[in-house]
């Protein structure tokens, strides 16, 4: 597995670390604890030096806090500017540390920059050639596509290029053509068609921008953009138990 794959899995801990600390610390040691899980599991994150992963749980914790934020009371929301505090503060003090820790390499990547300082000319790692290429597949073979799997095989051939998609959408339209498309709409859309009575799903934006962030940088290498996927479409009922009477 490589860093991409770890700083995937490392993101997605970052989020379920945040909300069991803001959601469900009930006590001090609890509280600790969690703290402590969150700023490890990120700096982990950070320092494999694999971007994808810390953006894409750090847009999954600020889904959540919106939601949090739009759908609590007066006093829920008042108290909401501590945590956002609160937030911030450890996201610089882990930052801070991951950059002195790599002696300020981790500043020039996210920069885009390489060791000397100086602006790479791609800022996706050579994903754009392979993406470019599939794009060019796909418009040479725009209703069959080149064949489910045949994208890697098809690359050496016609562009001499072995490698992986890095991209689940560009694969799909590569591999599968006017089909893909298709397949890529009832992905997007039909989560939004259960949320639409299922708004009790807190969770549902993180999952779902996790899912397809994961898929842009990361494919499907490992299994977690399908499962995470899968709990977009859970239905999630809130139900405040009734007052019994004396």
């Amino acid at each position: 597995m490589g860093p991409n794959q770890v700083s995937t899995i490392l993101g997605l801990g970052m989020f379920v670390f945040f909300t069991q600390l803001i959601l469900f610390s009930k006590s001090k040691k609890e509280i600790l604890m969690n703290a402590f899980l969150l700023t490890f599991v990120s700096y982990r994150a950070i320092v494999t030096f694999s971007r994808g992963g810390v953006i894409t749980g750090v847009v999954m914790i600020l889904l959540l806090l919106f939601l949090l934020y739009y759908f609590s009371n007066e006093k829920g929301k008042s108290k909401f500017s501590l945590v956002f505090i609160l937030t911030a503060l450890l996201a610089f003090a882990i930052w801070t540390y991951s950059s002195l820790q790599t002696r300020g390499l981790i500043n020039k990547r996210y920069a885009n920059e390489d060791v000397r300082g100086r602006v790479k000319k791609d800022r996706l790692g050579g994903r754009e050639e392979i993406m470019g290429t599939e794009i060019k597949l796909f418009l040479e073979n725009p209703i069959f596509g080149a064949g489910a799997g045949m994208g890697k095989q098809m690359r050496k051939e016609s562009f001499g290029i072995e490698a992986a998609s890095h991209n689940e959408i560009t694969r799909m339209l590569s591999e599968h053509g006017l089909f893909g498309i298709f397949g890529l709409l009832i992905l997007f859309i039909s989560p939004f068609i259960f949320y639409i009575n299922n708004k009790h799903h807190l969770y549902f934006f993180s999952f779902y921008f996790f899912w397809l962030l994961t898929i842009n940088h990361a494919a499907m290498r490992t299994a977690a953009p399908a499962f995470v996927y899968a709990l977009c479409l859970l239905s999630v009922q809130v139900k405040i138990p009734e007052e019994t009477e004396n």
